[in-house]
């Protein structure tokens, strides 16, 4: 495949949605060969500088130059001609298509209506052995872990002979081990004259993969530096605007009575498999019990099943002496247990509601939120309000649709709902996953504060730097 793209150079881009200014006079390039990071909280605008290169959105402002050309990019049929492919975080597949359909589909066949899959197949396999992408051209999409359903994405783009790939959040769903066989593909492709942009932020991923980094804050470019000659503190300034803390000072444990007690617990999974297996475990009064280990060893069966989603086999939950074992989620709930979920946009607020909607859920029956059978509309306006502004949650009106918020503050807007509550338990699973380290901060602050005040908390994270920043004790979990 002859590479036709040397350079893209982005100048002076500007983009503005209601109440917002996404991009604000955005300059930015990249060249062949190179892997230059794209680095920002959540909601600094990364995403939406990228939708203008892939042609998801139109700029208010600027131009788009390729090798020098001024090139206009209306749509991603635009961009693809071009040579642009986009590796959306949010995979675009269709789960009952095979690998070789999935990457067929919306190309033309030689053979009129009938799909050329064997071909397809075959140059598959071509692109697979080149750059390590390894995955079987007949499986079903549905049937392939994470990992392997992101090697079909960027197949595809290689297979319409993207020259830039522009990689969003491509981390964010993968395990440590998933990670690391991206980052080989990532340094092959560079090696084959790619130009890749990398966006993320996740400063350990960037210093180890990239060699340029633009760092975006509020809309516009703080910072521009070589990979070698910067380090994480340096990003996480330019990130945030002041240094970031990540050692925690916490008081002496003074842990007496338990709070949550699991013996013996065991549950399935989706699949119909054993997940949880007769585990034991206890978490006090103001402390924080980490759970550790790789994803799907049964963390998330664990949690939900403590919180009434999912039903025990075998075994009994009991919180502060009570036993809630296959207690419904809304008598879970009034014992005073309060879930911080694994997937937020699917268990932890419903998309389409509203801030103020969601910031309600669990208790839009209760005064002062209600006045019998009639919500007190008044009254949350005022409770919204408080919680947002408590927690620090950036929306540009309560009534703003909660996915059109950054992922840091769908997370904050989950953790004041359930902590004002004054929970006796909070069960915390992967609560900064897919956040900036802004947000992470300020959610290991809440968690801390959290702690100060008595609540127990079990805390499930696969970032063991998380828990051992704040966890008392550590368990780790394996199937």
């Amino acid at each position: 495949m002859t590479l036709s793209i040397q350079h893209v150079e982005l100048r002076g881009i500007s983009k503005r949605f209601p109440g917002v200014v996404a991009n604000d006079d955005i300059k930015f390039d990249v060249r062949a060969g190179e892997i230059h990071a794209l680095l920002g909280e959540n909601g600094a605008g990364k995403s939406t500088l990228m939708k203008i290169l892939y042609g998801l959105y139109q700029a208010d402002a600027g131009e788009i130059l390729f090798n020098g050309q001024p090139v206009k990019i209306k749509s991603p049929t635009d961009a693809l001609r071009q040579g642009v492919g986009m590796i959306h975080q949010h995979f675009q597949l269709v789960p009952v298509f095979t690998v070789a359909e999935n990457i067929a589909l919306g190309l033309p066949s030689s053979r009129g209506a009938i799909l050329e899959l064997d071909v397809v197949s075959r140059r598959i396999k071509e692109l697979s052995e080149r750059y390590g992408l390894v995955v079987d051209p007949s499986a079903l999409v549905w049937q392939l872990a994470v990992g392997q359903q992101q090697r079909v994405e960027i197949l595809k783009a290689l297979y319409r002979q993207a020259a830039l790939l522009i990689l969003d959040e491509p981390t964010a769903v993968l395990t440590p081990q998933e990670v690391d066989e991206l980052f080989v593909t990532l340094r092959r492709l560079k090696e084959a004259g790619h130009a890749l942009i990398f966006i993320s932020h996740k400063l350990h991923e960037v210093m180890a993969i990239s060699d340029r980094v633009t760092v975006l804050r509020d809309g516009r470019v703080v910072g521009g530096v070589n990979t070698k000659d910067t380090s994480t503190k340096e990003l996480a300034r330019l990130m945030v605007g002041r240094d970031v803390v990540t050692k925690w000072d916490k008081a002496a444990l003074q842990a007496h009575e338990s709070v949550l007690k699991i013996n013996r617990l065991s549950a399935r999974n989706d699949k119909g498999l054993p997940a949880v297996k007769s585990l034991s475990l206890d978490v006090c009064a103001g402390e924080i019990v980490g759970i550790a280990g790789v994803s799907g060893n049964g963390q998330r069966e664990l949690a939900e099943t403590i919180a009434g989603l999912r039903r025990a086999e075998g075994g009994v939950v009991t919180v502060c002496g009570k036993d809630l074992t296959n207690c419904s989620p809304a008598g879970i709930i009034d014992a005073g247990v309060a879930f911080i979920p694994e997937e937020r946009m699917t268990m932890g607020v419903i998309r389409d509601f509203t801030v103020q909607e969601n910031a309600i859920l669990e208790m839009h029956a209760c005064p002062p939120l209600a006045r019998g059978v009639f919500l007190d509309f008044g009254n949350i306006v005022k409770h919204t309000k408080q919680l947002v502004r408590e927690y620090d949650v950036k929306t540009p009106t309560l009534d703003t649709p909660v996915k059109s918020l950054s992922g840091g503050n769908i997370q904050k807007l989950i953790m004041a709902r359930e902590l004002t509550r004054q929970p006796k338990l909070l069960i915390a699973a992967q609560p900064t996953r897919g956040v900036d380290i802004g947000a992470t901060e300020y959610i290991h602050k809440r968690l801390i504060e959290q702690r100060a005040q008595g609540t127990a908390i079990l805390l499930i994270s696969e970032d063991l730097d998380e828990v051992l920043a704040l966890a008392d004790r550590v368990a780790t979990i394996w199937a």
